[in-house]
């Protein structure tokens, strides 16, 4: 069997807004849900992220920039370790005035890495969904775990983290754009109607697995409006099938620097 986990990010943990992991189990083909944690701040996801091996994380946030970006901005790229680095050095409101330039530039614009879908979020926005501060509050702490970063910084640790992005697994089960987050009984509905994709073939299909949980579990993630239990077991299910990839699913033409949603979609 082999540990999963999956982790709902956010770039300002409190309890309002915790970041959630999900603890599983793969066994075979079967991901076996066994609980949910809610880290209310920064330092319990770090603890979270040094806790002992096996096991393997898919986290939802963007662990680099487009490499059209890091060169225009002539950030250090001789590795996802400097850059990583530098960013931590320029400091959040230096971080965010060199974005605000480049986009308010003239040729300027919010980019897309290589992994990312058309349709997805950039992650150099600032804005909502706040994918760049995303990646500015967790790509240092994921760097400074000691965990072993895939594809951006392997080293060889029992403890392996990879990027996850949950509105790809809903993507990829479901035709269509799926609402599933708020409090309004449509997006119950939806969330009621992914938890139950799950544990069918179809996940089966798509992600060589299905997921088991308790009826608590399940109702946790079916009434919870913000969607971010949920988040959490969908970033387990793509770790859990990058677990079972050669290289977890990063193709050998790989831009270590910009790193890499592991997910069969990216693969087609």
């Amino acid at each position: 069997m082999t540990r999963i986990r999956g982790i709902d990010f956010t770039s300002r943990p409190g309890r309002m807004k915790p970041i959630v992991l999900a603890e599983g189990e793969l066994d075979g083909d079967v991901l076996r849900i066994r609980e949910l944690r809610y880290l209310a701040s920064p330092c319990d996801f770090d603890d979270a992220l040094r806790e002992p091996g096996p096991w393997v994380a898919g986290i939802d946030f963007p662990f680099g920039q487009p490499r059209k970006l890091v060169e225009a901005l002539d950030w250090h790229r001789e590795s996802w370790t400097d850059l990583i680095a530098h960013v931590r050095c320029m400091g959040k409101d230096g971080f965010e005035r060199a974005i605000k330039a480049y986009t308010q530039s003239d040729e300027g614009k919010e980019l897309r890495r290589a992994t990312d879908p058309s349709w997805a979020t950039s992650p150099m926005k600032l804005g909502f969904p706040p994918a760049g501060k995303m990646f500015f509050a967790g790509a240092p702490r994921i760097a400074a775990s000691g965990a072993s970063i895939v594809p951006c910084a392997p080293n060889g640790s029992d403890r392996v983290v990879v990027e996850a992005y949950a509105a790809m697994v809903v993507k990829a089960l479901f035709e269509g754009k799926v609402s599933y987050k708020g409090p309004m009984p449509d997006s119950r509905s939806a969330r009621q109607q992914i938890v139950k994709c799950l544990s069918e073939p179809l996940c089966r299909e798509r992600y060589d697995l299905t997921v088991q949980m308790d009826r608590e579990h399940r109702l946790q993630l079916i009434y919870d409006p913000t969607g971010d239990p949920l988040d959490a077991i969908l970033c387990a299910v793509q770790a859990a099938w990058a677990s079972k990839q050669e290289r977890y699913g990063v193709p050998d033409d790989h831009d270590a620097l910009e790193g890499w949603i592991v997910d069969p979609l990216r693969q087609r």
